[in-house]
């Protein structure tokens, strides 16, 4: 029998104030040369009604790869629609493997 749980990525960032989060990784994208991340938090109960997503936006300062709020309205609007559409190509993908 096949496994078709997917693999859960996730990943660490701390904030300005030096506070740790664990953010599962929900999808990825590159958008106008940048990466961008629909991220949730780690420890999210599967039993809440709204899933908590932050999309953020990986930059690069003084040669590190940093992770920031995307800013710009219009361009929060354009990247959240292509993570979600993703996600849910995604899903969809994972039920058609599932019901063969």
């Amino acid at each position: 029998m096949e496994d078709y749980s997917a693999e859960i990525e996730v990943i660490s960032i701390t904030d300005e104030d030096g506070v740790d989060y664990e953010l599962e990784v929900l999808a990825r994208i590159e958008y106008m040369g940048y990466e961008y991340l629909a991220l949730t938090p780690a420890d999210a109960s599967d039993e809440a009604e709204e899933l908590e997503v932050s999309i953020l936006k990986s930059v690069y300062e003084n040669g590190e790869p940093i992770l920031v709020a995307v800013e710009e309205e219009e361009e929060l609007e354009t990247v959240y629609d292509l993570l979600m559409e993703q996600v849910f190509a995604d899903e969809d993908e994972e039920e058609e493997d599932y019901d063969d």
